[in-house]
């Protein structure tokens, strides 16, 4: 081969290369999401709590494997959602004893104002290390690890306002159909999941475009 031939060669692998290099340092586009294929309008919708903003909910349950892979994805996009949105969870149960018990257990957290902190610390303690924080001593002696008071973690896990937040969820969840989790509902009326989206990395986006949408459609006030 000649020495022109060999440059030639060369220029276009090292164009090839950086195309490539390009290629990864952008994302793909997000996909234009299909209504009936990538998310459902429900034939019922709910009203909502957050007033004039659009309300963004994960009905998820910490023993639940894929909200603990969505979940990172998830509290990522909350720092950077649109103003006018808010987000919140629901944790469900299904009837399941140790799933009502982490229901609880999310909602004693958000009462003592650690909810955000420590739940990424919940998923590893039940997945990673296999410790069943679904019984009542093995959750109050984590949480006292991770600097709770463990007498005031007990009286909130315990509380009526703890009860009270717990039953709502289940109503929330009943009204909602919630068939599965982790789920999201955009504005109490758009249904989508991380299967039907393609993955859990495209959820932000998928969730942005129906924010999107259902901005559009609220009445302008």
């Amino acid at each position: 081969m000649s020495h022109d031939h060999v440059a030639r060669a060369s220029r276009r692998g090292f164009l090839a290369a950086v195309a490539l290099a390009a290629l990864a340092a952008f994302p793909a586009a997000a996909q234009t999401l299909v209504e009936g294929q990538q998310y459902i309008r429900l034939k019922n919708p709910q009203p909502v709590d957050s007033g004039r903003k659009i309300e963004v909910i994960e009905f998820f349950s910490y023993g639940c494997p894929h909200c603990r892979d969505l979940d990172p994805e998830l509290v990522a996009w909350t720092k950077t959602m649109p103003a006018d949105v808010e987000f919140r969870r629901v944790p469900v149960d299904y009837g399941r004893e140790q799933w009502a018990v982490l229901a609880k257990i999310y909602y004693t957290l958000e009462a003592m104002g650690v909810e955000a902190k420590l739940t990424p610390e919940v998923f590893v303690a039940l997945h990673d290390r296999k410790t069943p924080l679904f019984q009542d001593k093995a959750f109050f002696d984590w949480a006292a690890t991770k600097g709770l008071d463990r007498k005031k973690v007990e009286d909130t896990y315990g509380s009526f306002g703890v009860t009270s937040k717990f039953n709502r969820a289940r109503a929330i969840a009943k009204n909602y159909n919630v068939q599965s989790v982790p789920l999201v509902i955009v504005d109490g009326k758009f249904q989508v999941s991380s299967d039907k989206v393609g993955s859990h990395a495209a959820m932000p986006a998928a969730i942005d475009q129906l924010i999107a949408k259902a901005r559009a459609e609220r009445p302008k006030s």
